[in-house]
């Protein structure tokens, strides 16, 4: 056997001596880096444990909706898996730590509510924006504990969780589209801003200077990247950048969801576990979800069926509307929304007759579906296409967003 000792420092250093130490330091080496490697390994299960106990103990849960509320049927499709319908609602209410933002009370209403569509084989997501000043029959509500909220013909939309909260919301959508819900989601002011920041800030575009004293809200036009309170104030002005008022806001909120996903998928967010961490903990610090998704591998799960649908497939539009005849400062839903839920109810694509003004999460600054700048092909526009890029641009800068 060879001699594996380390020679003493006056002994000449023979070739069968230089083997030895040769091996012997070979082996500190191993052993140095499985210790390393296991003391890391140790440090990372302790980090997992510590960071999953901490986002999962984040997570609020909704109470369910009450067994007895009349509920359109699920639409069972051919396959492993289920198309998915999830609610989510922006709460304008002031209250908790992060959300007195300006000097407005707020009403406990939905400040933003997108009904958002993954279809079964999770190749195409489509949020669709529910105006809440539209008026709408609200019907009945039944709260936990069996209590119920008389419904109201001609309500204001966002009138349905003010009285009865995302319960009542849920319900309200529910009987209006004959779509089910499967999934609920309440996210609150602080929270948005928590999600922005953990991610370094969005992209946006603003077509010209903002100087709202009365809300001291206050932008430079051009390409930029916002921060958590500036988004904030980005995606709620609505008295300079959209003359169409509330309208406009939710196109705005449409592109910065847009880029913001952008930002998460494509922005390096997601090989930074520093970022992801923030970001999640931002996310389950503020949200409230039904209690079959108010756990942290639930939302894994979802996340992880989500890696097949690119950018491109995912895209936000707005419930067809007009105006109200008798006032033309309300809103009601056309009966071209018919349309759109039906395509939900049966998981089809948007089609031509949505898709057209969508908002794309594959551009940073949210730049429509099939506009100009997205063409891959340089044939001549035809004078139907040129026509509603032309239709598009203006209804961008009229939502405060840069044609």
């Amino acid at each position: 056997m060879a001699d594996d000792r380390t020679p003493p420092a006056d002994e000449p250093v023979t070739p069968t001596t230089h083997r030895a130490m040769h091996r012997t330091h070979r082996r500190a080496v191993v052993r140095v880096i499985l210790v390393t490697h296991l003391v890391l390994a140790l440090l990372t299960g302790v980090g997992v444990a510590v960071a999953y106990h901490q986002l999962n103990g984040n997570i609020e849960a909704l109470p369910a909706i009450p067994d007895e509320v009349d509920r359109p049927d699920a639409v069972e499709v051919e396959g492993p898996k289920q198309p998915i319908n999830i609610l989510v609602m922006g709460s304008d209410t002031r209250d908790g730590q992060g959300n007195k933002i300006d000097g407005e009370s707020g009403k406990g209403g939905s400040d933003t509510t997108i009904l958002l569509h993954i279809s079964a084989d999770r190749k195409d997501a489509y949020g669709v924006s529910l105006p809440r000043d539209a008026l709408v029959t609200r019907p009945e509500c039944v709260m936990p504990g069996g209590r119920k909220i008389p419904g109201e013909k001609l309500a204001w939309f966002n009138d349905a969780f003010a009285v009865g909260g995302p319960l009542c919301t849920v319900q309200m959508v529910e009987k209006l589209t004959d779509i089910r819900i499967d999934h609920q989601v309440v996210v609150d002011f602080n929270g948005f801003k928590g999600m922005v920041d953990a991610v370094n800030g969005v992209e946006v575009c603003i077509p010209k200077d903002v100087d709202d004293d009365e809300h001291d809200i206050h932008f430079d036009a051009g390409t930029q990247t916002l921060t958590g309170r500036q988004a904030l104030n980005y995606v709620r002005e609505r008295y300079v950048l959209s003359v169409t008022g509330d309208i406009g806001r939710m196109k705005r909120q449409q592109a910065f969801i847009a880029s913001m996903i952008n930002k998460v998928v494509s922005g390096g967010t997601l090989s930074r576990p520093d970022r992801v961490y923030k970001f999640l903990d931002a996310a389950t610090g503020s949200l409230q979800l039904d209690k079959e998704l108010a756990n942290l591998p639930a939302l894994v799960d979802l996340a992880m069926d989500l890696r097949t649908t690119g950018l491109d497939d995912i895209k936000f539009v707005t419930v067809p509307f007009a105006e109200y005849e008798p006032d033309p400062n309300r809103l009601v839903w056309t009966d071209k929304a018919d349309d759109l839920w039906k395509r939900i109810r049966n998981d089809r694509p948007l089609g031509r007759e949505f898709d057209g003004g969508s908002v794309s999460a594959s551009d940073p600054v949210g730049t429509p579906d099939g506009s100009p700048s997205q063409s891959s092909t340089d044939a001549p526009a035809s004078p139907e296409q040129t026509e509603r890029a032309e239709a598009q641009a203006e209804a961008r800068l009229e939502a405060g967003l840069c044609a």
